[in-house]
């Protein structure tokens, strides 16, 4: 019997399994939120526009706080109706801003944009200088009010991203100090690591091929906020992409990583 070579034999092996998910850093970077200067940047892809997916709910979280839509962590509470966006179990019931915002319910931000109304929240995005601004939606995909930023027309990119957290922390946006307050609620991560008081969103979301199309299972995962220790602010966006689709949500890695990465004592924060 003719024996193959050992390195044929490897490369046939090699060659035999499944390629290993990849998951790649397109952007993480870290301003100081009272200077603006830059701590970190790391990646390819920080001023490439991208879906914001629901991170695009701090955006909405100050909208509606300001403009009494929501009235406090726990009200509106709306009803679960058939016919509503129903992706995950926990989404098919009553809820109010805190499940909201921690089970990142799509058919209540829906609820919120269409009470806030087109005029109201074009006119807002433009003055918190949100991405591309654009919420017309993409043609056959429904009302852009209601689906901008899923995936859709509505995008941003990491530096924006950053910039727009440093905004929050700064109170720099015009909106109220009770949208203020209730938006840092229900964001609230605690303290974490190294005695960081932690605030942020995450998202996940598809990109788009050369024929308009979503590509499935090549996914975004963002996680996006502002942090504090004692005297010190910082605001920070992270976007990574995986190469196929995993068991754990994008978003969720992402914010898992950057808490390693910056808020640990010896992280890049020092």
């Amino acid at each position: 019997m003719k024996r193959l070579p050992a390195l044929c034999v490897i490369a046939a092996f090699c060659l035999a399994q499944p390629a290993r998910a990849e998951t790649r850093t397109l952007c993480l970077t870290v301003l100081d939120a009272s200077s603006g200067e830059t701590l970190v940047d790391i990646g390819p892809a920080c001023d490439e526009r991208v879906t914001p997916a629901s991170t695009f709910k701090l955006a909405i979280s100050l909208m509606g706080f300001d403009a009494g839509v929501l009235k406090n962590p726990e009200e509106p509470r709306l009803p679960f109706e058939e016919g509503y966006v129903d992706w995950r179990p926990e989404w098919r019931q009553a809820t109010t801003p805190t499940t909201w915002m921690r089970d990142s319910v799509v058919w209540y931000s829906q609820r919120v944009m269409e009470r806030l109304g087109r005029e109201r929240v074009q006119r807002t995005l433009a003055a918190f200088d949100y991405g591309n601004q654009d919420i017309a939606g993409m043609a056959g995909e429904g009302d852009g009010l209601t689906t901008a930023w899923l995936g859709n027309s509505l995008q941003i990119s990491p530096r924006e991203q950053a910039v727009f957290m440093r905004r929050i922390a700064q109170r720099a946006l015009p909106v109220s100090e009770h949208a203020y307050e209730a938006t840092a609620t229900l964001a609230s991560y605690g303290v974490r690591g190294d005695g960081w008081q932690v605030h942020g969103k995450t998202g996940a979301g598809l990109p788009r091929g050369a024929d308009g199309k979503p590509l499935r299972g090549r996914p975004y995962g963002w996680f996006v906020g502002w942090a504090t220790k004692g005297e010190r602010t910082v605001a920070f966006a992270k976007l990574i992409q995986d190469s196929e689709r995993q068991s754990v949500a994008p978003g969720f890695r992402a914010r898992d990583a950057l808490f390693e990465e910056l808020f640990v004592r010896g992280g890049l924060l020092g």
